[in-house]
């Protein structure tokens, strides 16, 4: 097991090296002239050569990620080129924000479907799987921001219950903020839910027509017992990386439901980096969502590898797997 562990972790850490290396050298890939782009086209070359040596742009491209990467280890991201504060606490400010509505999104939006998917594959071809599925299907099959659009005409136009968007930004208070979190919340709880729904129904009529649950259901174990102390624990196991994905796509930040909210989230802050070529904070955003799905994707192994024995007696069985000789093999 911990051999096992230990693995995961080596390759978590290489993983998020190799992410950092590409999203470094994909911004200095970009053209263009960031100096050029901050004074305007009328600088001059004296000035434009004097900023380029103030942000360090003249040094040598593999300084600079050598730099870069040791100044990120420590949580030093550098100052924002547009607002000149630092970009860690831009950073940390926008993602709070963010977990204001990505916590709740990942409560409900992970333990409803997976309860739908249950319900549903526990009740195969009957009313309840139909309905169910259906629902799901349909809320695969629409857009977030249409969901979202519709949420805003229905809970802030016509019975104005919520804010429809964030007035004033990254300023606003908490309350502010909460109310106006709630729509968003909704939106990726949709989004999410149907695919779970469905991983989940998928497993659970897999383990329902297992030998093991047969032999068990013949014997006489009651179908309830069967379903939740035999059955879920096992049916639930494939349906962790769908999981995974989803609490790491929600963390990462949500680019298109944080825009049609005008939420000041990480996805919001991203597409406003993008916009105004502030590198130092789209380097930082895309190392932090590497990180998020690093970290998200190694917990769902490791919950994998705690909750199947499975996994561990098959990892065992290989490391003592012995050769044959070339004796047994001729004979």
């Amino acid at each position: 097991m911990i051999r096992l562990v230990a693995t995961r972790l080596a390759t978590s850490v290489v993983t998020l090296f190799l992410a950092a290396f590409f999203v470094f050298f994909a911004v200095q890939a970009l053209p263009g002239d960031v100096a050029q782009q901050l004074l305007g086209q009328n600088a001059t070359p004296e000035a434009v050569a004097t900023l380029r040596k103030q942000l360090g742009l003249d040094a040598n491209v593999w300084q600079r990620f050598a730099s870069w990467l040791g100044h990120a280890a420590t949580g030093d991201f550098g100052t924002s080129l547009v607002s000149g504060q630092s970009v860690s606490s831009t950073i940390w400010t926008a993602f709070s924000h963010t977990l204001l509505i990505a916590v709740p999104a990942i409560i409900v939006g992970v333990t409803l479907p997976v309860l739908l998917g249950i319900l549903a594959g526990a009740r195969r071809g009957r009313a309840t799987d139909s309905t169910i599925s259906v629902v799901a299907l349909v809320a695969m099959s629409i857009p977030e921001f249409v969901v979202a659009t519709v949420l805003v005409l229905v809970f802030a136009i016509a019975i104005p219950v919520f804010p429809a968007v964030v007035l004033r930004g990254s300023a606003a208070s908490f309350s502010e903020l909460a109310s106006a979190a709630v729509l968003p919340a909704v939106v990726l709880v949709v989004a999410m839910a149907a695919y779970i729904i469905r991983a989940m129904r998928s497993s659970t009529i897999d383990g329902l027509a297992t030998e093991y649950a047969t032999t068990a259901e013949l014997k006489g174990v009651p179908r309830r017992r069967l379903l939740w102390r035999h059955v879920v624990p096992t049916a639930i196991l494939p349906v962790l990386p769908v999981i995974s994905i989803n609490v790491a796509w929600l963390l990462g930040g949500v680019v298109v439901v944080e825009s049609v909210f005008n939420y000041p989230g990480l996805g919001k802050l991203m597409i406003d980096s993008v916009s105004t070529r502030d590198l130092p904070v789209l380097q930082a955003i895309a190392l932090l969502s590497a990180l998020i799905y690093v970290l998200v994707n190694l917990a769902a192994d490791l919950t994998a590898l705690a909750a199947d024995p499975r996994q561990r007696t098959l990892n065992r069985a290989r490391r003592r797997r012995r050769r044959p000789t070339l004796e047994e093999v001729s004979g």
